[in-house]
């Protein structure tokens, strides 16, 4: 598992060349149905438009799609998608409705305006930077919790669930070049009597872990 870029949050831009009016819209997605929900979405809300043109990249096996949406071929889709691999990013859709206002663009102009659009959106999207992460399960005395709680802090992790009954018992994330010095340090602390549960490996927002 390798660090990836991508984006966290939906974005729009808008502006015109030569009369056209064009929106650009990005979305973080994950999958292809998220991403065919969000070019329907965006078709549905400019149902009026002269032309509709997208392209999304997905980091789970390296998909890429893309539509040049009633544009001459190679004007729309593809601009935007070299967009996207350029900025170094992945698990995006971008959709770029235009509205015709009269004048002709050419292929030229319509590459360089589909590639402004593309490179607006993603300049108005919030980037974040992924990180693989290993995630536990544990149980621990009351006794044990303050000191299991600083260790999980400084493996730079984060208590993502816990129950404070009987026991207390915490399911926690740490970023996965940290998990091994963290198990190693827990036995320490603890004398080996919190055992681990592994669970799935799963990506996180690596801001999450500087709050």
């Amino acid at each position: 598992m390798m660090e990836y870029t991508t984006i966290s949050t939906t974005a729009e831009g808008e502006f015109t060349e030569k009369r056209s009016r064009f929106i650009a819209a990005i979305t973080p997605v994950t999958t292809e149905e998220e991403a065919q929900a969000f070019i329907n979405q965006r078709k549905q809300l400019h149902w009026s438009a002269s032309s509709t043109i997208y392209a999304y990249l997905l980091r789970q096996g390296g998909i890429r799609r893309y539509s040049d949406g009633g544009e001459p071929q190679g004007t729309g889709g593809i601009p935007v998608l070299d967009v996207i691999v350029k900025e170094g990013i992945s698990d995006v859709c971008i959709v770029v409705s235009r509205y015709f206002g009269g004048t002709l663009l050419g292929a030229g102009g319509l590459v360089r305006a589909f590639t402004y659009g593309a490179t607006l959106a993603i300049s108005l999207a919030k980037r974040v930077t992924m990180i693989p992460c290993a995630t536990f399960q544990m149980k621990l005395d009351y006794a044990q919790y303050k000191r299991v709680e600083l260790l999980i802090k400084s493996a730079g992790g984060k208590v993502t669930d816990s129950d404070f009954g009987e026991h207390v018992c915490l399911v926690i994330m740490i970023p996965e070049i940290c998990a091994d010095r963290f198990s190693t340090q827990l036995i320490e602390a603890t004398a080996a009597t919190v055992p681990l549960t592994s669970l799935e490996k799963c990506y996180a927002d690596s801001g999450e872990f500087l709050k």
